[in-house]
């Protein structure tokens, strides 16, 4: 079996795969590869599939499979994979720093004092015990959130057309009845069809004012012009986010220089354990193949 790396994974992964054949990193022999494994920076379109005629397997390290043409290799009898379990604590991870970030100016603080200014009167703070938590989206992730947000002493709702039992969380019926009730918003939805777009001016214009929003899903779930224009009038009070449009996003990308915003550079998965346990379940994945 001929496996080709083709994004960032833990150092020990080839070594773990060498049980099942060559391993290697040079993209110049996408033909030759049998396996492909991907994180967020590969996209496994039609275009990549037609330069592997003996494709065979796609593995793509993470939550979504938003960057893999699903239909196109299921046409082609190419098998597809993910690792949802693995990233599920390092996501959560960076969702709730972002959550206790924005309400502690953080961000602000640290920038206003490496600027040589001291705001001690300015950074006013607000907690988050009391408040509450909507997510949008209770998979994996967003039951992990609602666990950390219980315990910090926050009621968590959720809504999901999919609805989980889960003993931290209160199942609300409606996505207005949930943002109308929400003092922050973490959302935690795959990309399809039906979510793009859905953080649009409508559903912000139902929101809570000032209420604030944390995205470790995908960066096309929320219409950014409209985001940014709540951010500018206050309707929103803050927005952090991890996800992008792309890898890195245009310097024009509207939120980049919109007012109350943090940023990280898509960092939710790469937690060192989160690396080693999606090594462990691709290993797992390939052992439970016959090829």
């Amino acid at each position: 079996m001929k496996i080709l790396i083709s994004d960032s994974f833990d150092p020990s992964l080839p070594g773990k795969l060498a049980q099942f054949g060559e391993v290697f990193d040079d993209k110049a022999r996408l033909g030759e590869a049998e396996v492909i494994l991907i994180r967020s920076k590969t996209k496994a379109n039609r275009d990549l599939i037609d330069q592997a005629p003996h494709l065979k397997v796609i593995i793509r390290g993470g939550v979504g499979l938003d960057n893999v043409d699903r239909e196109y290799a299921q046409c082609r009898g190419i098998l597809v994979f993910n690792t949802p379990e693995a990233s599920s604590v390092a996501v959560a991870e960076l969702a709730f720093a972002l959550l206790i970030a924005l309400p502690n100016r953080v961000v602000e603080g640290h920038t206003s004092m490496a600027e040589g200014k001291w705001l001690k009167k300015e950074l006013k703070r607000t907690e988050l015990l009391g408040k509450t938590l909507g997510l949008i989206g209770c998979g994996r992730i967003g039951r992990e959130v609602a666990t950390r947000a219980a315990a910090f002493g926050m009621k968590v709702l959720a809504y999901d057309v999919v609805p989980v039992a889960y003993p931290a969380i209160t199942q609300v019926d409606g996505l207005e009845a949930l943002v109308a009730e929400a003092d922050y918003l973490s959302l935690h939805t795959p990309l399809t069809p039906s979510t793009r777009g859905l953080v649009n001016a409508e559903l912000i214009a139902k929101m809570k004012r000032g209420v604030k929003i944390v995205n470790t899903a995908r960066a096309a779930v929320i219409v950014e012009d409209d985001l940014r224009a709540a951010l500018e009038s206050g309707q929103v009070g803050g927005y952090a986010t991890d996800v992008w449009p792309s890898d890195p996003p245009d310097p024009g990308y509207p939120l980049l220089h919109a007012p109350n915003v943090i940023m990280t550079p898509h960092i939710g998965a790469s937690t060192s354990e989160n690396l080693l346990r999606i090594g462990e379940q691709i290993v797992q994945i390939l052992s439970q193949q016959n090829l």
